[in-house]
């Protein structure tokens, strides 16, 4: 499955435990948050959705998921690996104090992933891939999900074309860091991410 993903999750606690199932959206905290991002625009809530559906929005959506211990962001603009970019990440990461917030950008028409990692709002790993250019960005400690794509390129294999795929290093490090489960893999518990429930909004 080709995986296109603009997507910030924050979790305050080990995220195995804080997404399961119970979990109960605040449509008051994600409008702010959403405000709070964009507080020049106008932006028209628009209705619920889930995190299937929302994953790659439109350039002119946003979708906000806040509850008590965790946060999802879906912005198209994270996609643009600029100023902007990163200052979505930054506000996504500072939003629920106390946590750990993974940022994941996946394309598959480029086939690259761009990774954030914050803890507590500081940034701790930020990380850019794509299967024709390499390895772009490389700063900060590897979180332990990555650490087995790159034991070649450590080996001393070059990274151009890239000797593992982007989509599967991105999606390992959402199932191990940002969620605590496969991101569309539905547990005994019967919790499944993608059904995660969104606010949407919509610049004017």
């Amino acid at each position: 499955m080709a995986w296109s993903v603009a997507l910030a999750c924050a979790s305050a606690g080990e995220p195995a435990e804080v997404f399961r199932p119970g979990l109960v959206p605040d449509p008051d905290a994600a409008a702010a948050i959403a405000r709070g991002l964009y507080p020049a625009d106008t932006l028209t809530e628009t209705g619920d959705t889930v995190l299937d559906f929302a994953l790659w929005p439109y350039e002119d959506e946003l979708f906000v998921g806040a509850f008590e211990r965790a946060l999802l962001l879906c912005d198209r603009r994270l996609f643009g690996l600029d100023d902007d970019a990163r200052r979505i990440a930054d506000t996504a990461a500072a939003a629920l104090p106390g946590s750990r917030c993974g940022v994941l950008v996946l394309q598959n028409m480029i086939h690259g992933c761009w990774f954030r990692w914050y803890e507590s709002g500081e940034l701790r790993r930020d990380v850019f891939v794509t299967a024709e250019d390499g390895v772009v960005v490389d700063q900060g400690e590897r979180l332990p999900a990555e650490r087995p794509f790159w034991r070649a390129i450590d080996a001393g294999a070059p990274d151009v074309p890239l000797p593992f795929d982007p989509e599967e290093f991105g999606l390992a490090l959402a199932q191990e860091h940002m969620f605590g489960r496969g991101i569309a893999d539905r547990g005994k518990d019967g919790f499944l991410p993608l059904e995660l429930p969104l606010r949407r909004f919509k610049h004017a």
